[in-house]
C-alpha cells in the first residue's frame, strides 16, 4: 500500500560560462585572478606531472603562496598511463591527507593527461570543487583543456569513465610550447589538423602553408592556431555541451584513433593515434563519396608534414584493432558509428542532430587492412 509520494522538484539553470585566455607568460594573470576571487577559495591543490613540475608548476605554486594563499603540490608520473582510476584515488587521498576539503580549488598545470585527470578529481572531491586549467602543451590547448570533458582510461579503452565538468577559466600559455619536444608539438598538430578538417577550411589551408613554422616556434603562427583551435571547439561546445548530437563531430578520427592508442599500449601518443584515425575515416569517406581523392590526399600529406604517422605500425594486431573499435563511445546497440568529414572544413550530417553514420565491421576492416 502506498502511503505517500513526494515529488522532488529540482529544476535549475546553471551558467557554466568561462574565459579562455590566450597569451604568453600568464602566471601573473592566474595569480591576479585568484586574488580577485576567480574560484572563491583561498586554498589550492596544484596538480601537475613529473615533466611539468620543474618547468612551470613549482613556480606557479610559489607565486600562489607568495600572494598569501595556501597551496599544495601534487605530482603524478608523466604519460597517458597515469590517467587512471588508480591515480585519481592517489590524488584524492593525498589531498585529504593535506587537510584539503570543500574549502579548496584545483589548479591543473600541464597537458591533456593532467587537465583530464585533475578536472575529474575536482568534479568529485568533496562532491565538487572549482578548478582552473593552465595548459602547457599544444595538445591540451587544442583539445583537452577546452570543453569540460574530464575522464580516466581503463584497460578496455580510453575516456570511458568521466564527467562533464567546466573549469572556472582556461589559460593557454603559448610560451610553454617552447619547452615541448617536437613529438609533443606534432601530437597537438593532429588535433589542429582535425579541427581544420571538420570545421575550419581556412585553418587547414593556413597549416598547408605554415605547418613547419609551428615547429620553429613562430609567434604569429602559434597564436593563429591557438585562436582557431579555440574557435572551432567553442562553436561546437556552445551548441552541444554534453554531446547529445553535434559535439560528436569533435570525435572525427577518434573511433580508429582511440583504438589504435589502446592497442599500441600507448606506445603511440594520442595525437599520433588520432592522425592514423583521421586517415582511416578519410579513406572510408572517399569510398562513400564524402571527400574527393584529391582532398583525402591533402589530408594525408599535411599530417605527414606535421611529422605524424599515416600508417598503422607493424607491431599492432589489426584483427585486435578492429575488435577494439567496439569500445568507442559512439557505438549504439553494438553497431559501429563514424563521424566523416565533408570535403575539407565541414562534416557530413546524416539527419536531424545526427552526425555519425552506422557502418559495417567489414567496411572499416578492409580500410585498416590496407593501412
Amino acid at each position: 500500500m502506498i502511503i505517500l509520494v513526494f515529488r522532488c522538484v529540482l529544476k535549475k539553470v546553471v551558467d557554466d560560462t568561462y574565459d579562455i585566455e590566450i597569451g604568453r607568460g600568464l602566471q601573473d594573470e592566474l595569480v591576479n585572478d585568484l586574488r580577485n576571487g576567480l574560484t572563491g577559495k583561498k586554498r589550492f591543490a596544484v596538480i601537475t606531472d613529473s615533466n611539468v613540475e620543474g618547468l612551470y608548476a613549482r613556480d606557479i605554486l610559489e607565486r600562489i603562496r607568495n600572494a598569501g594563499f595556501s597551496a599544495e603540490l601534487f605530482v603524478i608520473p608523466a604519460g597517458e598511463k597515469s590517467k587512471t582510476r588508480h591515480y585519481k584515488e592517489v590524488l584524492e587521498d593525498a589531498m585529504l591527507e593535506k587537510g584539503l576539503r570543500r574549502d579548496c580549488a584545483v589548479i591543473a598545470v600541464g597537458g591533456g593527461v593532467v587537465t583530464d585527470l585533475a578536472g575529474f578529481v575536482a568534479g568529485t572531491f568533496g562532491r565538487g570543487v572549482p578548478f582552473v586549467n593552465y595548459a602547457t602543451t599544444l595538445l591540451a590547448a587544442a583539445d583537452a583543456s577546452v570543453g569540460g570533458k574530464t575522464a580516466v582510461d581503463t584497460p578496455l579503452a580510453t575516456n570511458l569513465i568521466g564527467m562533464f565538468n567546466q573549469p572556472e577559466k582556461v589559460y593557454l600559455d603559448i610560451d610553454t610550447w617552447k619547452t615541448l619536444p617536437k613529438e609533443q608539438i606534432a601530437s597537438g598538430l593532429a588535433e589542429t589538423v582535425k579541427h581544420g578538417c571538420l570545421g575550419d577550411r581556412e585553418l587547414f589551408e593556413y597549416l598547408e602553408k605554415n605547418v613547419e613554422k609551428i615547429f620553429e616556434g613562430d609567434a604569429a603562427a602559434c597564436e593563429y592556431i591557438a585562436e582557431h583551435n579555440c574557435a572551432v571547439k567553442y562553436n561546437v561546445v556552445m551548441q552541444d555541451e554534453r554531446e547529445s548530437g553535434l559535439r560528436e563531430v569533435l570525435n572525427l578520427g577518434h573511433t580508429v584513433g582511440r583504438a589504435v592508442e589502446t592497442v599500441s599500449d600507448y606506445r603511440l601518443s594520442h595525437g599520433e593515434a588520432v592522425s592514423i584515425g583521421t586517415v582511416a575515416q578519410a579513406r572510408l569517406g572517399e569510398k562513400y563519396g564524402f571527400i574527393s581523392a584529391e582532398d583525402r590526399a591533402r589530408v594525408e600529406k599535411l599530417l605527414e608534414r606535421a611529422q605524424l604517422p599515416v600508417r598503422i605500425p607493424d607491431y599492432i594486431d589489426k584483427a585486435a584493432l578492429v575488435k577494439k573499435l567496439y569500445t568507442d563511445k559512439k557505438v549504439r546497440d553494438g553497431k559501429l558509428r563514424f563521424v566523416f568529414q565533408k570535403g575539407i572544413g565541414e562534416v557530413v550530417q546524416f539527419g536531424e542532430n545526427n552526425f555519425a553514420k552506422e557502418i559495417a565491421e567489414d567496411e572499416i576492416a578492409a580500410i585498416i587492412a590496407l593501412m
